[in-house]
């Protein structure tokens, strides 16, 4: 299929070779990125693809549908069983599909929600103005504390007795510590408000046991696919069970028309390897990995928001090296390493500059690199933020980086 592509448009193959090249040449650091499995990837790219499936296993608007419903219930089955739920739809295109969906089963345009500040670690679909959470709810933000930077659950609750939510949301894109599930239905039930847990930066820590759980505490939880659990693109929503025909009817028919059957197979296979003794083993190195880059560039003198951090990702100051998050993100891509920008709490600088970047460690990991190699990215690291604006020096980074990285295995790629 490959030789296919490149005799019929040789334009799309070189970009797909050249991407092959980056991935294998590079160190992947974006906490939000990671390396399918070839399963998955042959899933992803199946004749799954042709088949118009509307509606749900059993009640399709279509016929031809009894593989599309055999793959679909796998996925199913297979998502119940790993994070120990009632019920669960895998048919969300994306994240934040996944959230409004969520928002629609529970609530109504106009209710209020709690959720986290953008800039102190939440994400566009808990309560940004510019997002459509922030223009069809009424937010109000908790957030962390100004010295710990960590979450302050004494401010959420005040918050939550003040504001009087319907429901409040946790949940991050850039938060390095666990996140007290518990504390937050404690919290929930003195308001009457219902508990929304978006794990989909670690769903696959909680798969794999490195993170606890939500389940015991969530009314429901959204996640991506992709990520910590090394699945395809997409998403999904796990409830309790009184909530299912909502969430079912919120994803279909109200937000989305035809599922991505390929999609829905891809996760499938990604449910199944999270559910092996190897990935658990991969979950737990994802965090150990973790810790020792983020004691190394501690170490070498960045200040890593926190003190460090319990899961996958971490936040780096750069402001101590008079850098901003976006000059320190381009000295990176110089030298062959990927991250990406991102504020850091009671950051001065806007969103699109900043005073951190982010870093974490899932795409490592999944190429077999251990804590002890840590110490050599974390070496790669701060000599190319100390190298910003040299382009020689960056470049020379850049090759001793690529001659390191193609030591390691690219899953789905090699």
């Amino acid at each position: 299929m490959v030789e296919m592509l490149a005799r019929q448009d040789p334009e799309i193959a070189a970009a797909i070779a050249s991407d092959v090249r980056r991935q294998t040449d590079e160190l992947n650091l974006i906490a939000s990125e990671n390396y399918a499995s070839s399963a998955v990837l042959e899933a992803t790219g199946s004749v799954l693809t042709n088949k118009y499936a509307e509606g749900y296993p059993g009640r399709r608007y279509y016929a031809g549908c009894e593989n599309a419903d055999a793959v679909e219930t796998l996925a199913i089955d297979r998502v119940k069983e790993l994070f120990a739920v009632e019920a669960a739809n895998v048919q969300p295109h994306s994240g934040s599909q996944a959230n409004m969906a969520a928002y629609f089963a529970t609530l109504t345009p106009g209710d209020r929600i709690l959720g986290m500040q953008l800039d102190q670690g939440g994400h566009l679909t808990h309560g940004s103005p510019v997002n459509f959470s922030g223009k069809l709810y009424e937010f109000a933000s908790y957030g962390v504390l100004r010295e710990e930077e960590t979450i302050d659950y004494d401010a959420v609750a005040t918050t939550a007795r003040e504001f009087k939510p319907a429901l409040i949301v946790t949940g991050a894109t850039a938060y390095p510590r666990l996140i007290d599930f518990a504390r937050f239905r404690e919290i929930a039930d003195e308001v009457g408000a219902l508990l929304m847990v978006d794990m989909a930066h670690i769903a696959g820590l909680i798969a794999g046991g490195a993170h606890p759980s939500p389940v015991p505490y969530a009314d429901v939880i959204t996640s991506t696919t992709h990520k910590t659990l090394r699945g395809p693109r997409g998403a999904m929503i796990l409830s309790r069970r009184p909530l299912a025909r909502k969430v079912n009817s919120a994803v279909f028919p109200n937000m989305q028309g035809g599922p991505m059957i390929h999609a829905i197979a891809a996760k499938a296979v990604a449910f199944g390897e999270a559910a092996t003794p190897e990935f658990r083993s991969y979950a737990a190195a994802v965090v150990s990995n973790a810790k020792a880059l983020a004691g190394a560039l501690t170490t070498g003198g960045l200040r890593i928001v926190s003190g460090g951090t319990d899961n996958h990702l971490m936040l780096v100051d750069v402001s101590t090296r008079d850098l901003t998050g976006q000059e320190a993100e381009d000295a990176l891509r110089a030298a062959g390493i990927v991250a990406n920008k991102n504020a850091i709490p009671f950051d001065p600088l806007p969103p699109r500059v900043t005073s951190g970047v982010r870093l974490g460690t899932p795409a490592l990991t999944s190429r077999g690199m251990g804590a002890g190699d840590m110490d050599t990215v974390a070496g790669f690291i701060l000599e190319a933020i100390d190298s910003t604006g040299n382009d020689s020096a960056l470049a020379s980074i850049r090759g001793r980086v690529q001659r390191f990285a193609c030591d390691f295995h690219v899953p789905g790629v090699d």
